[in-house]
């Protein structure tokens, strides 16, 4: 059977009965991710003409795309056969928080699969209660004591993490990094691979540019980042940046670092409000600052002149997708994040180096969902009818 550890509540097993539940319950996935087809996600990096004349305010019809497009829950092992008849993961991640509870998801699934085969795949899956890179640097050498066949970390911060993974490649062991944020070849990390977003920057400037088609290319609009030195934040920021920056009529009035915390968001946001009056959107890097930007626009009485778009699946923040508060959420796949993290981790604990049998990087998915779509999502995702 598999071996679970969980900090959160320090009860060994008690989040596993949870995801087993969840898998159970095909109509209510009450902590997974939107999951998407596996293959690899071409970005739209196309650059929009701003019209001649500007658009109006649009209403969304029918850019989400299909439910079967959106959820998906159905991913299986490849053909590759495992060495061992039993392996010991490490994983750890950023901080204890919902979305990586559909990360986990996928990794349980795919432990599950391999039993049915006669394999077993042990795995302790930890995270600290706020991001802390420092953090994350002693977990990952209290784990390089023992013997874990693999360590997989999802990077709080690449300069302060990545000299750290370099140390533990140095010494012989096997590490990867996995989720939604790496530590590159490019960034000077030796980590084997890489499993989930890859294209941060992409979702970043793909939000911002439906935004800016929402605002008729004009505007003033703000940022809400996340944690300070998190890859697929600040890439998402960048992305941001770069697209406002095309549009002369259309400017950044602050940037704010939020912490993955949706109280601080909202805190962020309340105060924005307030210095702007003529604020026109928010966009929003991580899974908690679209709930607290939306807080305060309600609070506000000003859901008909902000637009706001940001990240992932958080149920309230669906809801105010769905009653037209929230524009665009772009969605990652995190179950195929976790699925793929396992599968890799086990060719890589069988020896095997990035090439023929898995790719440096494996590319996972994310899809801009709209209002259209929203409550299909809440119904397929966590039960709720509206």
């Amino acid at each position: 059977m598999f071996k679970r550890t969980f900090e959160a509540d320090m009860e060994t097993g008690k989040l596993r009965h949870k995801i087993c539940n969840v898998l159970e319950m095909a109509a209510f996935f009450s902590i997974c991710c939107l999951g998407l087809p596996a293959c690899g996600r071409k970005a739209d990096t196309e650059v929009r003409q701003i019209p001649d004349e500007a658009p109006a305010l649009n209403d969304q019809n029918s850019k989400s795309g299909s439910m079967t497009e959106i959820v998906r829950f159905d991913d299986e092992l490849d053909g590759y056969r495992p060495a061992k008849e039993k392996y010991n993961f490490y994983f750890t991640y950023k901080m204890d928080h919902p979305w990586w509870d559909a990360v986990a998801i996928g990794i349980e699934d795919a432990a599950k699969q391999y039993e049915a085969q006669g394999i077993t795949i042990d795995y302790e899956y930890l995270a600290p209660s706020n991001v802390s890179a420092q953090d994350q640097i002693q977990r990952l050498s209290d784990a390089s004591e023992r013997n874990f066949d693999v360590i997989g970390v999802d990077v709080a911060d690449v300069d302060q993490v990545t000299p750290a993974i370099n140390e533990l490649i140095k010494d012989g062991r096997k590490v990867m990094t996995f989720s939604s944020s790496d530590a590159a070849k490019e960034d000077g990390c030796e980590r084997i691979a890489y499993v989930g977003n890859t294209h941060n920057y992409e979702d970043g400037s793909d939000l911002t540019e439906a935004l800016c088609e929402k605002l008729g290319y004009q505007g003033k609009v703000a940022l809400l980042v996340g944690t300070k030195g998190a890859p697929c934040h600040e890439d998402r920021a960048l992305g941001a940046q770069n697209v406002i920056a095309k549009y002369q009529n259309m400017e950044i009035a602050e940037i704010e670092y939020d912490e993955d915390s949706v109280e601080k968001s909202y805190q962020f946001a309340q105060k924005i409000l307030k210095e702007h009056p003529d604020l026109a959107g928010f966009i929003c890097c991580n899974m908690c600052n679209p709930v607290g930007a939306a807080r305060a626009v309600i609070e506000a009485g000003r859901e008909k002149e902000i637009a706001i778009v940001g990240m992932d699946h958080d149920q309230e923040a669906l809801g105010y997708l769905r009653d037209g508060i929230i524009y665009a959420l772009g969605v990652q796949d995190c179950y195929s994040i976790g699925f793929d993290t396992v599968q890799v981790a086990v060719k890589i604990a069988d020896g095997h180096l990035p090439g023929d049998v898995y790719p440096e990087k494996t590319e996972e998915t994310t899809k801009i969902v709209y209002q259209d779509s929203a409550a299909a999502v809440l119904q397929s995702l966590y039960g709720e009818v509206e």
